[in-house]
């Protein structure tokens, strides 16, 4: 057999045995990401949607430093975080640095412009639409953005999704905050990106292959919310009147 046979038939046997090592890191993955996501998407869902209807001086450059954090690589999140997390940095004295806690908070604050972003231009739009009828009731603009969060919650669950899914697939935030200590912190793109380099291809195949069925699925969610989002407008077309 090949090199590469040999590694996936090995891969698959760690896979269907259930091997404790590789669900650890799985596990930990997992929730790392979920916690991150969860926090992001507490913080980003609502200033998002608040952003979407308010109209303040200087919005147009909060707007443009809003998209251009989007750009920013992981490694340079990382990097802030760690040197937050620093013994020298200001909040050195939580101990948090190559601990799960660091490992969340940096996958925070890289989800956190992308939700923030995509919700600010889904409320937006829906308020290109809704916003006129709800300003003639007197609508404040807290409450505005409420009721066309709520309005446009299937688009905004794909939202949710999305960024779980560049959380669980990001490798240079938390290998830079995290240390990828065996046991502790290492989660599965910083064990592919370790194991790769030490040989050890069927542990990092078989976590390559869990991270693509994961991003597989999440893949599948979104395409059935955005059939059950494009199904909810059709009935509100048909129904005008319970559209709001």
């Amino acid at each position: 057999m090949t090199t590469f046979a040999e590694s996936a038939h090995t891969a698959l046997q760690l896979i269907t045995s259930l091997d404790p090592a590789l669900l650890a890191i799985v596990g930990r993955s997992l929730a790392v990401s979920a916690c991150a996501c969860a926090l992001a998407c507490s913080l980003g869902l609502a200033l998002g949607a608040w952003l979407g209807v308010a109209q303040f001086a200087g919005r147009g450059v909060v707007l443009t430093l809003l998209n251009t954090s989007l750009a920013i690589p992981s490694v340079v999140v990382g990097l802030l975080v760690y040197l937050l997390l620093s013994r020298s940095g200001p909040l050195g004295y939580l101990g948090w640095l190559f601990s799960f806690k660091a490992m969340v908070l940096a996958q925070t604050v890289l989800v956190l412009p992308m939700v923030m972003a995509l919700t600010r231009q889904t409320v937006q739009d829906a308020e290109q639409q809704h916003g006129e009828q709800l300003r003639s009731l007197g609508a404040p603009t807290a409450l505005r953005a409420a009721l066309l969060a709520w309005d446009e919650r299937h688009a905004l669950l794909v939202v949710v999704l999305a960024a779980f899914g560049r959380a669980i697939s990001e490798v240079g935030a938390v290998m830079v905050v995290g240390g990828n200590i065996d046991g502790f912190t290492r989660v599965m793109t910083t064990a592919i990106a370790l194991e790769t380099s030490k040989g050890d291809l069927p542990l990092a195949l078989g976590l390559g292959l869990v991270l693509l069925c994961v991003v597989l699925v999440l893949n599948l969610l979104v395409a059935l919310l955005r059939r059950w989002h494009i199904g909810g407008q059709s009935a509100h077309a048909l129904r005008p009147g319970l559209a709001l």
